[in-house]
């Protein structure tokens, strides 16, 4: 029979090793790899463990039992990001556990980096070994809080648990499932990343619409920010003014013609730029 790894087994202690203890039932016998156990146990007694491949692939057991197992769900951190691969994720347990490069993004872009968090289950591939499965969109509609109207304009945190041109979906500390469409954020977030943003809709199922976009009146002011930094980089003059094209203003400030615009006019207003040939220049005051 196959070992059933990613599971928690009780089983006997039928032998003292010099590593530890051989335990087992009448189908399998396996190492305890825990080192605390050592001169703790006598045979025949009863231990509850946790079932996983070590390093070399062989099949133990640790009375360290971690909360995502076979069929269970919890949230855990990336640990080590390899393109060629996947990332590994710790449970905790002794053996960080592979989420495979087919249940990432197309795009390692967005692929989750080292410190994000994944809300993951226990599989096997073909060889028994255990992988990190990351949750679907359907485990999140089953554990999620409702929302209710009054989470409108309040600020939420969550991690990103599905990304895409199109949108962002998140789910938050306090268990809502939020979405953050792509005009309500300035790039697209990571699989597995921390974000923070503002509650601008609850829809009749329960569940939020975020965005990421600061107020716009914030905006202007970063926006403006921006612009003159780069003036004050450029000796005082951009080649760039509200005659622009919208690609050449976002490949060099980051943000959209229209709020180019909106701080443009903010700075000619206070008298702090002008423009002039299609370009800007930093007033100088004397």
């Amino acid at each position: 029979m196959h070992i059933p790894v990613g599971t928690v087994q009780q089983l006997k202690v039928h032998q003292k090793i010099k590593t530890g203890y051989l335990i087992g039932n009448k189908y399998f016998e396996v190492p305890l790899s825990d080192q605390k156990t050592v001169n703790e146990l006598d045979i025949g007694d009863i231990v509850k463990v946790f079932l996983y491949n070590d390093r070399n692939h062989n099949i133990v057991g640790t009375t360290n039992i971690p909360s995502i197992q076979i069929d269970t769900y919890d949230w855990a951190e990336v640990v080590e990001v390899i393109p060629q691969l996947g990332v590994f994720v710790h449970i905790g347990i002794e053996k960080d556990i592979l989420v495979s490069i087919d249940d990432l993004p197309v795009f390692k872009e967005v692929w989750p980096k080292v410190g994000d968090k994944l809300y993951v289950t226990l599989g096997k591939d073909q060889e028994n070994r255990l992988l990190a499965i990351p949750a679907q969109e359907g485990i999140f509609m089953n554990i999620r809080e409702i929302a209710t109207e009054d989470l409108l304009h309040t600020t939420v945190t969550g991690h990103v648990y599905h990304t895409s041109r199109e949108g962002t979906a998140i789910f938050s500390m306090e268990n809502y499932r939020g979405f953050i469409h792509h005009t309500e954020r300035e790039q697209e977030p990571r699989l597995g990343e921390l974000v923070t943003g503002r509650v601008i809709d609850v829809k009749d199922d329960g569940t939020i619409n975020v965005s990421l976009l600061p107020l716009k009146h914030e905006r202007i002011t970063d926006d403006a920010d921006v612009i003159l930094t780069a003036l004050e980089n450029n000796g005082g003059i951009l080649p760039y003014s509200d005659k622009s094209k919208p690609a050449d203003i976002r490949k060099m400030f980051g943000f959209s013609k229209s709020a180019f615009k909106r701080a443009l006019g903010r700075l000619m207003k206070e008298r702090k730029v002008e423009q002039r040939d299609g370009k800007t220049y930093l007033i100088i005051k004397k």
